[in-house]
């Protein structure tokens, strides 16, 4: 990856995190209450989310990263891990 396109990952993590920062501390206690910043400003930032998502998915693709996905840590995994002595023949109980 080149020292460019690495220092524009940096750029849009950091503005990715600022603006969910601001989200986050303009966001009312109580949804009852009046949110402070107007639908259009909650649509702009909306759109400063996905052009930051598009960017970044550009520049993961042409460095030929792989497509990452959320997980939940209590999601059981696609592989599973088998130990070795379990591999094979079925062994007979000795009664």
């Amino acid at each position: 990856m080149s020292d460019d396109s690495s220092k524009e990952r940096e750029i849009l993590m950091v503005m990715r995190k600022v603006l969910a920062q601001i989200v986050k501390d303009t966001t009312p206690e109580f949804k009852t209450m009046k949110h402070p910043l107007s639908p259009s400003t909650i649509k702009d930032i909306k759109q400063c989310f996905a052009l930051i998502a598009a960017r970044e998915r550009e520049l993961a693709d042409a460095a030929g990263a792989v497509r990452e996905r959320p997980y939940f840590a209590d999601e059981k995994p696609a592989a599973e891990v088998v130990p070795l002595h379990k591999v094979g023949k079925p062994r007979k109980e000795e009664e």
